[in-house]
């Protein structure tokens, strides 16, 4: 039985293979974190952060960062790109159950 789907998201998604990972420095914390990009779309990514990493104590939904994206393609340069956290959310049941999804909206260049 197939069911039907409904979009509810403002846009829609669609994949752009532009960026492979997403790394995140945070000035109060002594690590970096890459993360692979699990969604794209036109004006942000989605990544997965498990539960119990030490980068969540590190974010906001709404903080603004400079986060640096490696591209899919090794040849074409690196980008530090200006981006905001949308939202963080835990998967409580689904496919990434007990992994937070941390929505990200890249700003500017």
């Amino acid at each position: 039985m197939k069911e039907d789907f409904i979009e509810k998201r403002s846009e829609p998604r669609s994949i752009i293979d532009k960026y492979y990972s997403v790394e995140f420095s945070i000035s109060n914390s002594a690590f970096v974190y890459q993360f692979k990009i699990w969604d794209i779309s036109a004006k942000g990514v989605c990544v997965l952060v498990k539960e119990d990493s030490e980068l969540l104590n590190h974010l906001k939904v709404g903080d603004v960062l400079n986060l640096k994206y490696y591209p899919a393609d090794s040849s074409h340069p690196i980008e530090h790109l200006k981006t905001q956290i949308r939202h963080i959310n835990k998967d409580e049941e689904g496919r990434f159950k007990g992994l937070y999804l941390v929505g990200l909206s890249i700003l500017e260049k």
